[in-house]
């Protein structure tokens, strides 16, 4: 067996299993996820009809490319969404079966895993706390993982002034989430322009995953995409591909279905790794995801009820818990020290007692630089209807008033 499996560790939802093994919450009340960051928003029609007028593809293999169309489409939706230079279909633009499944073949194929001539592995940096897909990536790689703590006091941005020279040197790979998981927090320019004058000086890969960035709460300031920032900074593409998805945009997590665009010279050599690999996206969800790049209609209905939610959650929660609406994304970030509970030990007793599940935040972190940044913050997930997030806001209010006396 590969023993670089033997590296990575537990999904953050298995220690959630393991933490929750013994108890039992009140039957009486019904189970409330705010856990998992799965939509819950009805997929549109227009996607539905799509799939179904699609069936007939299924007769045939779908090219690791993408059709044309498929391609064409993303093309314009990212040169409209980010006020972008035409970008091209052919080589700037390769759909994939989703952005995680990209987010770890990326890796794959952009790291030399040769050591270096001090015998040190490449290092693949991760801001923490991250989405877990980016250490497994930099682990199987054969790369070593290394940590950028969040910081409040940033409005939870990375500090990449404190990475030492040598890290630099080292890196291969720079992961960064805009809006972040957990967090919600978005780049600046200020924050794309050090990045980029970093990866110009050490020649590192970045890879910005932005799968939430059609949930924000301002229609007139959509959140800054890196292709986007590369622009208004006067520079190419170069060393620079930005993820997207469907599953958040369109609540459509079972269709898998995202894109990489970006650097033409890293996308060449991803769909070459991507032909071996053998994740060509479905000809029906092709067909269906054109329909949904083409479609803004449906994603603006969709934020309004994102703002409805995090309008009427947000200051419930506040009024017991340090949290505050993000930048963007559909997860509240909330802080529950005041509490006297642990992370840990509050999402365990929040669910024996009212039956709704949060995330430890440690679960989404590393201890790293001598501390574990998510320890305790808990991520909620609004993803549910109006109605039912109330309702698991309401039930933390009176655990937390419980707990405070």
């Amino acid at each position: 067996m590969n023993p670089l499996l033997d590296s990575l560790q537990p999904y953050p939802f298995e220690k959630l299993r393991a933490l929750f093994k013994d108890v039992t919450p009140p039957a009486g009340l019904a189970h409330i996820s705010f856990g998992i960051g799965e939509p819950k928003h009805p997929t549109p029609a227009l996607i539905r009809d799509a799939v179904i007028a699609s069936l007939g593809g299924l007769a045939a293999y779908p090219a690791t490319i993408g059709s044309p169309a498929l391609r064409e489409s993303i093309a314009k939706w990212a040169t409209q969404r980010y006020n972008l230079p035409p970008v091209d279909p052919a080589t700037q633009v390769l759909p994939v079966a989703g952005s995680r499944e990209a987010l770890f073949a990326l890796a794959q194929t952009v790291i030399d895993p040769k050591r270096n001539a001090n015998g040190e592995p490449a290092i693949v940096l991760c801001p923490n706390p991250f989405y877990q897909i980016y250490e497994g990536a930099a682990l199987l790689a054969g790369a070593q993982p290394y940590f950028v703590n969040s910081d409040p006091a940033r409005n939870f941005a990375c500090d990449y002034s404190a990475v030492p020279a040598d890290i630099w040197a080292r890196t291969q790979l720079l992961y960064v989430c805009s809006p972040g998981n957990p967090t919600g927090a978005v780049l600046t320019l200020d924050d794309w322009r050090e990045l980029f004058a970093l990866s110009d000086r050490y020649g590192f890969v970045i890879a910005s995953d932005e799968c939430y960035s059609e949930i924000y709460f301002d229609e007139a300031n959509p959140p800054l995409g890196g292709l986007e920032a590369a622009h208004k900074l006067g520079r190419g593409f170069e060393r620079l591909v930005m993820l997207s998805s469907l599953s958040k945009r369109s609540n459509v997590p079972g269709m898998r279905s995202g894109f990489v665009a970006g650097d033409a010279a890293i996308l060449k050599d991803f769909l070459l790794y991507r032909t071996y690999h053998g994740t060509a996206l479905s000809t029906v969800f092709q067909s269906a995801s054109i329909a949904a790049w083409n479609d803004e209609t449906h994603v603006r209905e969709n934020r309004a009820k994102y703002v409805q939610k995090f309008s009427t959650v947000t200051p419930m929660l506040a009024e017991v818990l340090d949290v505050r609406l993000p930048d963007a994304a559909f997860y509240l970030w909330a802080d529950v020290s005041r509490t006297g509970l642990s992370d840990t030990e509050f999402a365990q007793r929040l669910y024996a007692d009212y039956n709704v599940t949060v995330l430890p935040g440690s679960f989404l972190a590393r201890t790293a630089h001598g501390v574990n940044p998510g320890r305790n913050f808990v991520r909620m997930a609004l993803v549910a209807d109006v109605d039912e997030c109330t309702q698991g806001a309401q039930r933390i209010v009176e655990f937390c008033r419980a707990l405070a006396g």
